[in-house]
């Protein structure tokens, strides 16, 4: 079948330790299809300015990704400039420009109708319902979302929640979004108000999938030189839901397994600038990782 991403199609200026890179290619669902497209179908609905350099993107096209629903506005594109510190615990945000960004009022095209899993990137959650009513029974709805849209959108974020089958985000999210700071009771109380599933990604200490009666613990994949951790999550998110939607498996094992895929493109996506790391990047190099991490890490889970 397919994944649907919505989610923001943006250029961006990073600094890190490595490099400093102005305009290249970035936003929510780019990382997440860059990702996804080693191993599953992927429909994206977006907007771009006419600044856009689209043909940045033909790698994708050539994968497979479907951009029918991208659209181009007159205008500028979103652009996020971000500075890292040296040991990557600290982000600064240097500069914002929503351009087309601000009127952006997703719509689905007919054929994206019956996509079986879908993602919604961290964009407004008003807008994460918009395209939630637009879509036909999927098997599962997964979505990502941050500390400003906790602090300033609380009631439309509990209304998307309550329609979630899973919610990936770091810990100091889920905690803030709970208003409780031990992570296993914010994680219950959040499923609590929809998901079942809740995938707490925690960086270079990998990620723990909690089910409503289990947990899943999985490593990250040790990367030796970091180059920039733009992108990371969604990339992430796109190898988790990638796996899945590509078995088209959802019980606990499946979820298991796509924890370690993953941990396995989200290492990918730190190894460059932009999604400059997937350009080339084969499925099967995917996998090989995968295997690696079980070996390296002896992934477990446990009742609870």
């Amino acid at each position: 079948m397919a994944i649907l991403a919505v989610g923001s199609v943006a250029l961006d200026a990073v600094e890190t330790r490595a490099a400093r890179v102005d305009g290249v290619v970035g936003g929510s669902a780019v990382f997440f299809s860059a990702a996804a497209s080693l191993l599953t179908e992927v429909r994206v609905v977006g907007v771009v300015g006419d600044d856009y350099p689209l043909a940045q993107l033909g790698f994708l096209r050539e994968r497979g990704v479907d951009f029918e629903g991208l659209l181009q506005m007159p205008g500028e594109s979103f652009f996020w400039g971000g500075r890292y510190s040296d040991d990557f615990r600290a982000r600064v945000t240097t500069e914002t420009r929503l351009g087309v960004f601000a009127d952006f009022d997703p719509a689905v095209p007919p054929g994206y109708g019956d996509s079986r899993v879908v993602f919604l990137g961290n964009i407004d959650p008003d807008l994460q319902m918009r395209v939630l009513d637009q879509v036909r029974a999927p098997r599962l709805v997964a979505a990502d979302t941050m500390n400003f849209w906790i602090e300033r959108t609380p009631g439309p974020l509990e209304r998307v929640l309550a329609r979630l089958d899973m919610l990936l985000v770091n810990d100091e999210e889920a905690v803030q979004l709970a208003g409780d700071d031990d992570l296993t009771r914010a994680v219950r109380r959040i499923q609590d108000l929809g998901p079942a599933i809740v995938v707490v990604k925690r960086g270079e200490d990998g990620s723990v999938v909690f089910g409503r009666d289990w947990v899943f613990e999985c490593p990250a994949w040790p990367v030796p030189d970091v180059i920039d951790p733009t992108g990371a999550g969604d990339a992430f998110a796109g190898g988790f839901l990638g796996y899945l939607d590509h078995t088209g498996t959802f019980d606990r094992e499946a979820l298991c397994q796509a924890a370690a895929y993953g941990a396995a493109t989200g290492s990918y996506a730190v190894e460059a600038f932009s999604v400059d790391r997937f350009r080339a990047l084969e499925a099967g190099a995917v996998a090989r990782r995968v295997h690696s991490l079980k070996e390296l890490g002896a992934p477990s889970w446990t009742n609870h």
